[in-house]
């Protein structure tokens, strides 16, 4: 059975629950919510299992805060015996206009300290990522604002289909591989 750890990046607590720099927590509970499975606390993070077509996932929303996540995606990767192959992270990402998706087979942090610290524990950044575009319409200075604020009305109208794109995009990286999932998926 291939096996795949499937990492969604945010903040633990309800003061982040509906803010941008939580979409990765979005889209695994949407995702869990729409296969009905549930999270458990475990150790460095909220943990989940579920299978699909001979594929088995290990799904983790890091409980160490934003900036070292990647303590948990070292923890589990090493604990599920998995590759970088089998590891796909999903994070916000302000450089891309809201609800623009990419998927990337690898990529520098982009100045976001969540896949700097993962980089830094992996000693890597050659590992599939999921990009879910937040948009930039903030003022100068105000980057850290706008990431942990709560979505606009009209964001929040899109979201849901935002999020179950995700979730099929999740699907497609385990049953289609990664390169075909990018072409399929990649800026829709």
């Amino acid at each position: 059975m291939k096996k795949f750890l499937v990492v969604g990046l945010g903040n633990i607590g309800p003061d982040y629950a509906r803010t941008r720099h939580n979409v990765g927590f979005n889209v695994l509970d949407r995702y869990a919510q729409e296969k009905g499975f549930y999270f458990e606390d475990k150790r460095y993070a909220a943990m989940a299992k579920n299978s699909l077509k001979g594929r088995q996932f290990t799904f983790i929303k890091p409980s160490t805060l934003m900036n070292n996540s990647g303590k948990a995606v070292r923890y589990w990767m090493n604990k599920e015996k998995l590759a970088l192959s089998q590891l796909l992270i999903i994070t916000d990402d302000l450089n891309i206009p809201f609800g623009t998706l990419r998927l990337k087979p690898k990529g520098s942090d982009g100045g976001h300290n969540g896949l700097k610290d993962i980089n830094e524990q992996l000693g890597t950044s050659k590992y599939a990522r999921l990009r879910f575009g937040i948009g930039a319409e903030y003022p100068t200075g105000q980057q850290i604002n706008h990431v942990l604020s709560e979505w606009s009305e009209k964001e929040s109208e899109r979201l849901p289909e935002r999020l179950e794109k995700c979730a099929e995009i999740i699907d497609s990286f385990a049953l289609q591989g990664l390169a075909n999932t990018m072409n399929q998926y990649n800026g829709k």
